[in-house]
């Protein structure tokens, strides 16, 4: 099979694996501050739940800390996107979600201090119309992988989707003024990472981090969390030394095709986050 092919049908068949199965649990009612940003936002209340708690398992899973963020496609509106203003993900509440569209402005301007690295996010929606979710994280494990020549591969069948390749984004190519504060600063700096994935699910950034992309947020976390193992057992298989067997493209669309229970490892971690609150 070839690249092109495994990177179109990549996105579709995670998305589609993640929604086969509903999910089980009795559906609550929203909190008064869910509610309230589900109205101001002109989105269900379960976008905005999930959306929070994609903050709090992401800290909990030490794919993020005190930087970091996690962002998805307005649903009704795919022009905007919606995050959290400027804080440690661990703390994000209902009332921290802002909307912006896709050049990064607040729709409602100054409501709140925002990420400075927003435009990672206007400018890979812009690019990719197929994504629905971004996470950009420093994860420790995934960084060694943006400055060695060694290459991020998929060694067990959790990462399926690094199979395709995994580009890396270096912002000391990038002929802007910005750039060698190494954040994505601005839009140009934005295209430019959002050049570099292409049509991938994930890109590294030289010293830096990772943006890790899909059609649903679920799907998103998820790879983001695997993406950090993936990378801490492949570090321990090269120490090994010898050859490696990595996952082959055909292995890797096998995983991907199998439908699985999508929802039980959102349950797990949305659990074992919570379960701090």
């Amino acid at each position: 099979m070839t690249k092109l092919r495994f990177q179109r049908l990549l996105l579709p068949v995670a998305a589609a694996s993640l929604l086969a199965v509903a999910t089980a649990a009795t559906p609550q009612a929203p909190t008064a501050g869910v509610a309230a940003a589900a109205s101001r936002l002109g989105v269900d209340a379960q976008v905005i739940d999930d959306l929070v708690t994609a903050n709090r398992i992401l800290a909990h899973e030490n794919i993020v800390d005190g930087y970091g963020h996690v962002s998805i496609r307005h649903p009704t509106r795919p022009n905007h996107f919606l995050i959290a203003r400027s804080v440690a993900p661990e703390f994000v509440t209902a009332d921290d979600i802002i909307e912006y569209d896709l050049d990064s402005n607040a729709v409602a301007p100054g409501e709140a201090r925002e990420f400075i690295e927003r435009f990672i996010h206007g400018e890979i929606y812009k690019a990719r119309p197929d994504v629905g979710s971004i996470v950009h994280s420093h994860s420790p494990a995934v960084i060694p992988f943006s400055v060695s020549t060694v290459a991020l591969r998929p060694v067990f069948h959790m990462a399926p989707f690094l199979a395709a390749g995994v580009p890396v984004w270096d912002a000391a190519l990038v002929n802007d003024p910005e750039a060698k504060g190494i954040l994505v600063r601005n839009r140009a700096l934005g295209a430019s990472l959002a050049a570099t994935l292409g049509k991938k699910p994930v890109a590294l950034m030289r010293g830096h981090g990772s943006v890790v992309v899909s059609r649903e947020l679920k799907n998103t976390v998820k790879n983001a969390i695997f993406l950090e193992t993936n990378a801490r057992m492949q570090s321990a298989a090269i120490a090994l030394g010898g050859p490696i067997k990595y996952l082959s493209m055909e292995e890797a669309m096998a995983t991907l095709s199998g439908r699985g229970d999508p929802d039980r490892a959102w349950d797990y971690w949305k659990r074992r986050a919570l379960a701090k609150h």
